[in-house]
């Protein structure tokens, strides 16, 4: 009986030494060493400049890279697949919760890394952002799968981090918090990034400019989202050690 009780949660929810929150720091940790890996590579793009003639031209889409045939295809295809991957178990590592603050980013957050694990499984087949029979072909749904299946899974990635930020920046409103500042930094950027992103599509002009840009955007809410949360668990883990201490002062 004396275990069974050592090991129930405290009344009105404060945890115990032996709850969960022991574990809160190898959490932490493991989505912190996931998270920074996926991101890194995740950011395979900013090596393009460094190979001269692998980008014809502004308006060509990143994505286009990763067509069968390309050089460096499978590595960059691959290399969509392992960030999205690391980047769901850090998310997994780091949930809050059921009915916790903060869920419903979570979950866009784990949508986001699926979404680009899938772009990654699924790669264009023909450049569609500078091949105008590409993209003729592909307004009349003339071609295979894998390119509205990578389609899908880049409208899912744009949505689910554009939701999750949604969310944090409401979760946050009136803090004055470093994360806070961040989410509604970001929203200002993002109030002005996605006109252009519009024009850009409609204009078939500087599309690869304005994919770098969003790419930046993506990369520090993601990073953002785990700093915080990787903070929450190490503030977890610390308020479930004061409790000894607290306890018998």
């Amino acid at each position: 009986m004396a275990e069974i009780a050592s090991r129930a949660p405290a009344r009105g929810g404060v945890p115990r030494p032996g709850d969960r929150p022991r574990y809160a720091l190898a959490r932490a940790a493991g989505a912190a060493i996931l998270g920074t890996a996926g991101l890194v590579v995740y950011n395979w793009w900013l090596l393009v400049p460094f190979r001269p003639g692998l980008m014809t031209s502004p308006s060509e889409l990143f994505s286009n890279l990763e067509v069968t045939g390309q050089p460096y295809a499978a590595l960059m295809q691959r290399a969509d697949l392992a960030s999205g991957l690391l980047l769901l178990a850090a998310f997994g590592l780091s949930g809050p919760g059921r009915g916790r603050p903060g869920r419903r980013e979570w979950l866009s957050m784990l949508g986001f890394a699926a979404a680009g694990a899938l772009g990654g499984l699924f790669p264009e087949v023909c450049a569609d952002g500078i091949n105008a029979v590409c993209r003729r072909l592909e307004y009349h749904f003339q071609l295979p799968a894998a390119q509205y299946a990578h389609m899908a899974a880049g409208i899912g990635e744009f949505a689910a981090v554009t939701i999750g930020l949604l969310c944090a920046a409401a979760r946050t409103k009136g803090s004055r918090s470093g994360f806070a500042r961040l989410y509604r930094g970001l929203v200002r950027g993002a109030v002005i990034a996605y006109p252009l992103l519009g024009a850009a599509y409609i204009t078939d002009r500087l599309g690869g400019i304005m994919e770098a840009v969003f790419f930046a955007g993506f990369t520090a809410m993601v990073g953002t989202q785990l700093a915080e949360r990787t903070s929450a668990l190490r503030s977890l883990r610390e308020a479930a050690d004061s409790l000894p201490a607290l306890c018998g002062s």
